[in-house]
């Protein structure tokens, strides 16, 4: 169902009305981590899902940990329990409680979940502004909006705790891992056309 006019916007460039869902094809979830104790591995997920509910001001979302992108080997590795134990625990969630704004500037608190090990963490970056776009395969204009965000967590938090020793006594990989998210949201209703 069409609506009559766009979502309204704040100037922060958060919406205020609507139930606005991530458009996967051109968002990003990904992580980087210091490997090897002397350079920084980016991988990211194929498969997850966002929302973000105007109404209630509250981002939500989840990641199939079983879509890491890596080589076989390493595939494995990371599915495997000295990582995300992807047969017992298939997603990290995630789900706001409070948002703060300052100009375009963005922080987001909530409750992250990895291996059914829950925390809060801050979720900081940018609201990268909103606008019409037109779908060509179903001929419809929804509103879009974008955000770059990113938070760093201590990975031994949530159970995530394997390492081994290099030659040199220091540790393979880093403490900390930065998880970083390029979501584009769209609104699930339809603008109705002048």
């Amino acid at each position: 169902m069409a609506t009559s006019a766009p979502a309204p916007v704040t100037a922060q460039g958060l919406p205020t009305t609507g139930l606005w869902e991530v458009e996967p094809k051109h968002s990003s979830v990904g992580f980087r981590i210091i490997h090897h104790a002397v350079a920084t591995f980016r991988t990211s997920f194929e498969q997850f899902e966002a929302q973000f509910d105007a109404g209630s001001g509250t981002f939500s979302g989840s990641v199939d940990v079983a879509s890491v992108r890596a080589f076989d080997l390493l595939k494995d590795k990371l599915l495997s329990d000295e990582f995300f134990d992807a047969e017992n625990y298939s997603e990290m969630r995630f789900v706001s409680t409070t948002i703060e704004r300052s100009a375009n500037r963005i922080a987001v608190d909530g409750d992250l979940t990895i291996k059914d090990q829950t925390r809060p963490v801050r979720v900081a970056g940018v609201v990268l502004g909103t606008a019409p776009v037109f779908h060509f395969m179903t001929k419809t204009t929804h509103e879009h909006f974008g955000v770059d965000l990113e938070l760093t967590i201590d990975r031994r938090d949530f159970g995530l705790t394997f390492n081994n020793p290099l030659p040199n006594g220091m540790l393979n990989l880093g403490s900390h891992v930065t998880i970083e998210l390029g979501l584009e949201f769209f609104n699930t209703e339809a603008i109705a056309e002048s």
